[in-house]
């Protein structure tokens, strides 16, 4: 069900498990990212030498690899994270994002950081924010995974696609106010792995996280558990076992619970059209809002253009006070109204609001009112 939501043909991600979050999900990505970039470079005689069977030491020397590196545009800080829980280190994540669009994948930056890599014994990974998380903006658009698919095949690098929020701009509806979103999050069935936040978008409790690969073989190498005779699953056929994958061995926990009962109740009562309407008032929200404070007396609208197009909006709405001092406090300021909360970020090292529309009860007219008349109260409100 959820395959068939985002598009994302069930046939071409056999693989699939619900984790705590996009962390975990991240962490499963990287791991079997690192091991295909050194299972896809061990010379034929040392086709066993990999990171799952040998660890990560044993199979660089094995395949020749000094480093791995992870290539990505203004990542969330838990791909960072998985960097360091995998061994990789916050130093293997190289930036690769574009000048003066720090979320967007420079093309032309990754094929040179790729060839440069090949030349150096390294190997690398490409992670794609789907959805950078102070802007909501996205890391490609609607041409650049096919050129990016093409680059890691070429180099033997592992796609992986943070989609957190991102990927579910894929659900909303196919007309001309939500095209820009759709380019950006095209092409995104190219990756070898993706994963997804339920407890975002989909409004399920916490935690709840989502996982797909391309490549099932791969993951149950990482993440098997073997030897242990007690948990052998309770099928009598290996056809069955084969067709369905145990969850003992296609994620970090043993013991879990059903993570994917919340999913599957939203996606029965909603179906596909109840989903294209929530994200889309979702977004015709945030977009209300993003147009207000672009034209507004007391804010900026982040990032800073030259050329506003509202359609580039998805759900996240960055912004700072034009009053320093009113900026300052303004997270604390909008917040102690006790009528909405925002959360506080940096942005080209100032502080910066970050409004992110999630819920599925938005009501645009309604809350586009209520939420200018907050941002106005503050800014006309303020003293020094």
């Amino acid at each position: 069900m959820l395959s068939s939501l985002l598009s994302l043909p069930p046939s071409r991600f056999p693989a699939k498990t619900f984790t705590t979050g996009a962390t975990a999900a991240n962490i499963l990505g990287l791991a079997c990212a690192r091991e295909h970039a050194i299972a896809s470079r061990l010379p034929s005689n040392a086709k066993d030498k990999t990171i799952a069977k040998v660890g990560l030491l044993k199979a660089c020397i094995a395949a020749g690899v000094v480093d791995i590196k992870i290539l990505t545009s203004k990542p969330h800080s838990s791909l960072v994270k998985a960097a360091k829980v995998l061994g990789l280190g916050e130093e293997g994540v190289v930036d690769v994002g574009q000048d003066g669009k720090p979320w967007r994948i420079d093309l032309d930056k990754l094929e040179s950081t790729l060839q440069n890599a090949e030349e150096n014994h390294t190997a690398c990974i490409i992670a794609i924010s789907c959805g950078e998380v102070n802007t909501g903006r996205f890391a490609t658009a609607v041409f650049d995974m096919p050129k990016i698919r093409s680059l890691a095949d070429r180099y033997k690098a592992w796609v992986h696609v943070d989609g957190a929020f991102g990927i579910f701009a894929r659900v909303l509806p196919k007309t001309e106010e939500f095209l820009n979103l759709h380019a950006c999050v095209a092409g995104m069935e190219l990756a070898d792995s993706i994963c997804a936040d339920g407890h975002k978008l989909l409004n399920v409790p916490y935690d709840n996280g989502i996982f797909f690969s391309r490549h099932p073989s791969t993951l149950t190498q990482v993440f098997s558990n073997p030897g242990a005779a007690y948990l052998a699953p309770s099928t009598t056929t290996l056809a069955t076992q084969d067709e369905i994958l145990s969850p003992l061995n296609i994620g970090l926990e043993n013991s879990r619970r059903f993570r994917a009962l919340p999913v599957y109740a939203v996606l029965k009562t909603e179906g596909r059209e109840g989903m294209e309407a929530m994200f889309s008032r979702m977004v015709l929200l945030a977009r209300r809002i993003a147009s207000f404070v672009h034209s507004s007396e007391y804010y900026d609208l982040l990032p800073e253009t030259d050329n506003y197009v509202e359609e580039d909006i998805f759900m996240i709405v960055l912004f700072r006070a034009k009053n320093e001092l009113l900026n300052e406090v303004l997270v604390d300021q909008i917040n102690q109204t006790g009528k909405m909360f925002v959360s506080g970020t940096q942005w080209q090292g100032k502080k910066a609001v970050r409004l992110a529309v999630s819920t599925w009860r938005v009501d645009v007219e309604r809350d586009a009112k209520y939420v200018t008349g907050v941002l106005t109260e503050v800014a006309e409100n303020f003293v020094v």
